[in-house]
């Protein structure tokens, strides 16, 4: 363990008294680092933690003192998967995730930045592959957007009052559509030419030089643009040939930086290649993140590849990780709005209208295509993220109130026999979006969790936090770990200490990014997080909705579970707890923009 002590113990042998901003009192005191935890009390200067002391400090002068007796202080999580690029814009406090003890989001998740591209671009970028409503998109970048280099976009970040730190990939998609123009880059027939691979390359390189801890790039084939002109064409980065690809890692590879990566599920050597490429023998191993380890109902014994590929990888010298969500994988759907019907062909020619809604309804209603959907839903081989089974899918909400409750498989059988396919869609024609479900996709045995959860080559995050405002909801999914942890910790099969969690949530992030944060010693960023262990509980599951202001209210869903949280610190400042913000959050600038060491 790193040795507590005071830097001022020196001037207080002067005679001198350190005054402390704010003091964390009688907590059990957990660094980060995962070594052992022990009762402590905190003492926070100019953003620092001054002092680490096993005896009560002096509170003299103190303007704030919470008392952690009986609670758990740990370093503020971070969570490395976010499409907040767009939301941070309007609404810098992000105090859906600050709420619940993360205390520094990674942008530029799955090649989508809105670093080079203009707001028309990024709302066909973003709305519909992370359900954002494309005007708020299109309207933020037009409204705020000033800069044109990575420098710049970080330099009008940092004049925003944000909430928590931010650290960034910068995306494939971004800076190929910015380089190329959105229709160039997205036709298979059409490379860059010379000049615009090594403006792609220097475009690159100069996110790296302004502190971005990497590129975020993209080879699933069921995300789409929105918009008009390029509407259901895959991202920019899925164009990418390898040549392009392979600059783009070598780039990254000497810069020690990650390359955050999603593989194509249907395709077995967009897996390998990208896993591979992460290999050191005769060169530096290149840091590589890829979407994503679970346990999906679609195909259930593929839990067990995720841990021996990343074994494999490591030990040729990788420095290979899987991210993964440790919490259950429940999504919501109004009508036919969920992301994961882009993944089969008449799934996707149904959200390609969601623009025209009479089409859309038309075209639903037409036996041809009913026939396609039906094909499709029957078929059960091969690599998917939907297990597709409407007898897993439970209504939730509905004008007609006779089906609430029920699989939409049940209302079919309780109508006569309808296939399950015909009573979805005769449903959603019928209500539209006044049809609410849900269903689980993936992460639903706690065993294989468990096991994914503790694996080395995983990274605990993938929350999507920012994105699919009506599907999902897991911006607590580090409490929702800890609970898992702790449960299991008073039981005959632990599968891992409190200590080793909340390193993974923090620390461990934090040193393989290479940002200043995730630690809680002497001298470290004071980003701290005071939780109740009491309230690690049922709370963390219940379902909550809140609307979003700066997207026209739209009612998201979000996490409440207040009691659980009762203090947050940014760079040693109070912003939040109980359930309550500071009024310095979204109004004063507390987060900082972490560049990569």
């Amino acid at each position: 363990m790193r040795p507590v002590r005071s830097p001022g113990a020196s001037s207080r042998s002067r005679g001198v008294r350190n005054l402390f901003d704010s003091i964390i009192k009688g907590g059990r005191w957990f660094d980060g680092t995962g070594a052992p935890s022990a009762v402590r009390h905190l003492g926070i200067i100019d953003g620092k933690v001054a002092e680490i002391s096993e005896t009560p400090l002096d509170e003299t002068g103190c303007a704030r003192v919470v008392d952690a007796t009986g609670k758990w202080v740990m370093p503020g999580m971070i969570d490395i998967h976010t499409h907040y690029d767009v939301e941070v814009l309007l609404d810098p406090s992000l105090s859906e995730s600050v709420r619940h003890g993360v205390t520094t989001v990674l942008l530029g998740s799955c090649s989508l930045s809105t670093v080079h591209v203009d707001g028309e671009t990024a709302g066909d970028l973003f709305g519909r592959v992370e359900a954002i409503p494309r005007q708020y998109v299109v309207g933020a970048m037009n409204d705020v957007q000033t800069w044109s280099t990575a420098g710049e976009y970080i330099d009008a970040l940092e004049q925003l009052p944000l909430g928590p730190n931010l650290a960034g990939f910068i995306g494939h998609s971004d800076i190929r559509a910015a380089v190329m123009g959105l229709d160039r880059a997205t036709r298979d027939e059409v490379k860059p030419s010379k000049d615009e691979l090594a403006e792609i390359e220097r475009l690159l390189v100069d996110a790296l030089d302004a502190g971005f801890v990497g590129m975020s790039s993209q080879q699933l084939m069921f995300d789409k643009l929105d918009g008009v002109t390029c509407r259901s064409r895959t991202l920019p980065s899925t164009y990418a040939k390898s040549k392009e690809r392979h600059k783009l890692n070598t780039i990254l590879r000497k810069r020690g930086r990650a390359l955050q990566g999603g593989p194509d599920i249907a395709d077995p050597k967009s897996l390998v290649s990208m896993a591979v490429s992460s290999i050191g023998i005769g060169r530096k191993p290149l840091k590589v993140s890829l979407l994503s380890a679970a346990d999906v109902k679609a195909v259930p014994g593929a839990s067990k590849m995720f841990p021996a590929v990343g074994k494999i990888i490591n030990g040729l010298n990788g420095n290979f990780r899987w991210q993964h969500l440790p919490v259950p994988f429940e999504v919501y759907s109004d009508g036919i709005s969920l992301p994961v019907f882009e993944e089969f062909g008449s799934g996707a020619a149904a959200l390609h209208l969601s623009d025209h809604i009479d089409e859309q309804r038309h075209l639903m209603q037409d036996e041809e295509y009913r026939r396609a959907f039906r094909k499709d839903y029957d078929n059960k081989y091969g690599p998917r993220a939907w297990h597709r089974d409407f007898f897993d899918a439970d209504i939730v909400e509905c004008p007609d109130e006779t089906v609430i409750g029920k699989t939409f498989g049940e209302v079919g059988v309780d109508r006569g026999g309808v296939h399950p396919v015909d009573a979805f869609l005769d449903l959603v024609v019928e209500h539209g979006d006044k049809l609410r479900w849900r269903t689980t996709i993936s992460n639903h045995r706690p065993e294989v969790a468990d096991i994914l959860a503790a694996d080395p080559s995983v990274q605990l995050g993938f929350s999507d936090a920012g994105a699919h405002l009506r599907n999902m909801a897991f911006y607590n999914f580090g409490l929702r770990l800890l609970r898992r942890v702790n449960d299991a910790a008073s039981t005959e099969k632990p599968f891992m200490t409190v200590e080793h969690a909340i390193h993974r949530l923090t620390g461990e992030l934090a040193d393989w990014y290479g940002l200043d944060t995730g630690h809680l010693r002497v001298g470290d960023r004071a980003d701290a997080v005071v939780i109740d262990p009491a309230h690690l509980d049922d709370t963390l599951d219940a379902y909550a909705e809140h609307p979003i202001t700066v997207f026209g209210n739209l009612s998201r869903m979000v996490n409440r579970n207040d009691e659980t949280v009762t203090a947050v610190f940014v760079n040693g400042r109070y912003v939040f707890g109980e359930g309550e913000p500071d009024p310095a959050l979204g109004t004063e600038r507390v987060g900082a923009f972490l560049r990569a060491e």
